[in-house]
């Protein structure tokens, strides 16, 4: 059975079915953020934007003209980059060992000498030797003394300040 409808009512639900039709075509556009290509986290003034597919960062921030999205630079390709010439200039100069010294090996460490190790002392320098002697029993009791005196003129010379101080009073 046939519904009637005056022509303001089909035009409305006309209107209606292409504006659902349509924001389901919109909806069809955009799959990528339905999907989880991009993740948003709020950073300062704006959002950090990851794209899960390709790994690259944008800073987003709204201006006056509207919301735009900046690549952040990618240090992990400088440090590439700084690797790939480090292992070239390595191959390099391993090369140019190899061909100054064809016999050596140049894929084992060179073993390390011992900086603590003292080298033999030559003929001429072994007879300039200087010996310092420790201090006898009577120094180190001079010394004792000396430092025992400074520490008791400091002690007095403290008391003799607070007495001025406190006005002859202790």
């Amino acid at each position: 059975m046939p519904i009637a409808m005056s022509p303001s009512k089909l035009s409305i639900a006309i209107a209606a079915i292409l504006i659902a039709s349509g924001g389901a075509a919109i909806a069809q556009t955009a799959p990528d953020a339905e999907n989880g290509r991009y993740a948003l986290s709020p950073a300062g003034d704006g959002f950090l934007r990851l794209d899960t597919r390709t790994g690259a960062v944008s800073t987003c921030t709204n201006s006056s003209a509207g919301w735009a999205c900046y690549m952040v630079p990618d240090e992990r390709a400088a440090l590439d980059a700084e690797i790939g010439r480090l292992q070239a200039d390595n191959d390099k100069l391993k090369g140019e060992f190899a061909a100054r010294a064809p016999s050596a090996k140049t894929d084992e460490a060179l073993p390390k000498s011992d900086s603590l190790k003292k080298p033999e002392p030559k003929s001429a320098e072994g007879e300039r030797k200087i010996e310092i002697p420790l201090p006898s029993d009577r120094d180190m009791d001079r010394m004792m003394s000396f430092v025992e005196r400074a520490w008791r003129r400091l002690i007095e010379m403290a008391n003799r300040v607070q007495r001025d101080i406190n006005g002859g009073k202790i």
